[in-house]
């Protein structure tokens, strides 16, 4: 199980998160077409080092965070509130 250290609530545990998704994923302009959107919403890697994602913490402060973890070894690396990370686009 993962530990993950909320900015507000201190360190908790990952069933009190819900999985909001890869942060590093952009959503493609209005005008790319129906093959840009396809990808975007069902093609994803599979990325074996750090990777940046979203969590929401809800059954606690309801922040929503991006989390560096390692993919293999689960470290994490970086806590952050999603208001704080600038050119982000967040899950909706």
């Amino acid at each position: 199980m993962l530990r993950i250290p909320c900015p507000w609530c201190g360190l908790r545990d990952e069933s009190e998160f819900r999985y909001r998704g890869d942060a590093t994923r952009r959503r493609p302009a209005a005008e790319a077409g129906i093959d840009a959107f396809v990808a975007y919403v069902y093609q994803r890697d599979n990325p074996r080092d750090w990777h940046s994602e979203w969590w929401l913490h809800v059954a606690g402060c309801r922040g929503l965070l991006r989390v560096v973890r390692h993919t293999v070894t689960h470290e994490i690396s970086l806590v952050e509130s999603a208001s704080g990370v600038q050119g982000a686009e967040q899950p909706r």
